[in-house]
């Protein structure tokens, strides 16, 4: 595997766990809100294999869980074999994943190596490509998620509340999805690193955390497991 970044302790990112986060380079979405910039294109390895697993090591009974975010990880050939190395450390592991590649979370499942997963839905399925743009297919993403119900794998589904997103927008996207159990609603924050030509887009007022409460209320008409973290 290769990482670019390492968070040490979060208690965030695992409902109800400690977690140490590991970020992957690459991903093969461009959403204009991306926090993690950086990890798009560049494919250099800066957490070294030998530093992660001494953390790994020393926080053994420390530490819950071990979250691979991104990036995105499932461009990476390896990560079944690493997150198995992993739960044989004797911790959770969580995966965060744009949906993008059904197969190889069916993989995942096969080989029994993530206990909790998490996927974005960025957009209705006729805006998908707008607001996650490159490859981005809504299909893909819908895929992955009736595969973890198939399998009764636990998951959570995640939208970031970006301002161009409207209310229509929520509600079809929660009409789109299959009753999930658990939604979370996160609010739009400007990310430090953005393209030049995102912005407009970037800096259009966000909403406010009493509007999306009050957008919540109207999604759990079509999704009753609605989360708001905050």
């Amino acid at each position: 595997m290769i990482f670019a970044g390492i968070t040490k302790s979060s208690l965030l990112d695992y409902p109800g766990n400690i977690s140490i986060v590991l970020y992957t380079p690459g991903c093969n979405y461009d959403c204009f809100y991306c926090h993690n910039r950086s990890l798009i294109d560049d494919l250099t390895e800066k957490v070294s294999m030998e530093e992660v697993m001494e953390l790994l090591t020393k926080r053994i009974g420390l530490i819950d869980s071990v979250v691979i975010s991104g990036g995105e990880p499932t461009l990476h050939s390896d990560l079944i074999q690493f997150l198995k190395k992993v739960k044989s450390m004797g911790y959770l592991t969580k995966l965060d994943t744009n949906g993008s590649s059904p197969e190889v979370i069916k993989k995942c499942i096969k080989e029994d190596a993530v206990d909790y997963y998490a996927v974005d839905y960025k957009a209705p399925i006729s805006r998908y490509k707008e607001i996650a743009r490159s490859s981005a297919n809504a299909i893909d993403v819908l895929e992955t998620i009736n595969i973890l119900i198939k399998h009764n794998k636990l998951f959570e589904v995640r939208t970031t509340v970006v301002p161009q997103l409207s209310l229509y927008d929520l509600i079809q996207m929660a009409q789109e999805l299959p009753p999930i159990p658990r939604y979370v609603l996160n609010p739009y924050r400007q990310p430090i690193e953005y393209l030049e030509s995102d912005e407009q887009l970037i800096k259009t007022p966000p909403y406010p955390e009493l509007v999306i409460a009050e957008f919540a209320l109207t999604i759990k008409l079509y999704q009753p497991n609605v989360i708001l973290p905050f």
